[in-house]
């Protein structure tokens, strides 16, 4: 295996554990909101504050899918080198601002 190959194995195994992460994440809340809602609805039922860590968590889920599955450009972890790729090739094009 040459550098570039290592580089793209080691990228690509530090993906996959970014994806197994999230997942981790996700199955955690799938499997804590419900004995959540319960006990609220059991011991609390006039005042459902379930609602403030589903939708809490449910936002942080969210966030974390959308990082880890890249799809929010602006923040990515490729954002920045292609930024910097852009910048290069304008100056390369003389149009350097």
């Amino acid at each position: 295996m040459n550098i570039s190959e290592k580089d793209a194995y080691s990228k690509a195994k530090k993906k996959v554990k970014e994806i197994k992460g999230f997942y981790y994440h996700l199955t955690c809340y799938c499997a804590t909101m419900p004995i959540v809602i319960y006990i609220n609805l059991k011991f609390v039922p006039g005042f459902h504050w379930f609602w403030f860590s589903l939708l809490g968590w449910g936002a942080a889920i969210l966030i974390h899918g959308v990082v880890t599955f890249d799809r929010f450009p602006f923040l990515g972890k490729d954002w920045e080198e292609r930024k910097v790729q852009k910048m290069m090739e304008k100056k390369r094009n003389n149009n350097w601002e």
